[in-house]
C-alpha cells in the first residue's frame, strides 16, 4: 500500500508533531500534520473554527485533511488528536503502520498544562482530557499497529522507540 511511512495518533499535547519531525528527519522523509493542512487551508487558528463553525464543520475539514494527507504524502503524517472519531477515516487508516503516542493526565498536564488554548478543554481541563481519553483510548488502539508510551520520555526517546517498534532504518 502506498501512503505514509508512519502515521501518528494521539491525544492533543502527546507531541505528534515534535516526535512526528524527528522521526521524517532521521528517516529523510517529510513531515506533513493535517491539523497544520487545516489551518493553511482555512487561514485561521482551529481554536477559531471551533469557536466561529462549530466542532461538527471542524470534524469535516479534518476527515478530508486527513483522507488527502493519505492519498498524497509518503513521509511522517500527524493527525489531531479527534481524527479517530470518524469512522470512515478510522478505515482509511487500516493497512496503514500507524502508531498511537499515548500518555496519562499527569504527563498531560505538564506538557500542556491542561490549559484552556485547547477548544475542548475549556471548562475542566483535568476532567475535559480524562473525558475525551475514555472515549478515544480504544479507538487509538484500535488504528494502531504499535502502541508506544511517551510518559517520561523526551521526543527524542520517543522517536526511538517508533523506530524501533516499527523496524524502520533511519538515513
Amino acid at each position: 500500500m502506498s501512503g505514509p511511512t508512519v502515521v501518528l495518533v494521539g491525544p492533543m499535547g502527546v507531541g505528534k508533531s515534535t516526535v512526528g519531525g524527528l522521526l521524517a528527519e532521521r528517516l529523510g522523509t517529510g513531515f506533513r500534520d493535517t491539523d497544520d493542512d487545516i489551518v493553511a487551508a482555512q487561514g485561521r487558528a482551529i481554536a477559531d473554527i471551533f469557536v466561529d463553525d462549530g466542532e461538527a464543520h471542524f470534524r469535516a475539514l479534518e476527515k478530508a485533511a486527513v483522507a488527502a494527507a493519505l492519498a498524497e504524502h509518503t513521509g511522517v503524517l500527524a493527525l489531531g488528536g479527534g481524527a479517530i472519531l470518524d469512522e470512515g477515516t478510522r478505515a482509511l487508516l487500516a493497512g496503514h503502520p500507524v502508531v498511537y503516542l499515548s500518555m496519562d493526565v499527569e504527563e498531560a498536564a505538564k506538557r500542556t498544562g491542561l490549559n484552556v488554548a485547547r477548544p475542548l478543554l475549556a471548562v475542566n481541563p483535568r476532567k475535559q482530557w480524562r473525558e475525551l481519553m475514555e472515549a478515544r483510548r480504544h479507538l487509538y488502539t484500535e488504528v494502531a499497529a504499535v502502541v508506544v508510551a511517551t510518559d517520561g520520555r523526551d521526543p527524542e526517546e520517543v522517536a526511538e522507540a517508533v523506530l524501533d517498534a516499527l523496524e524502520l532504518k533511519q538515513a
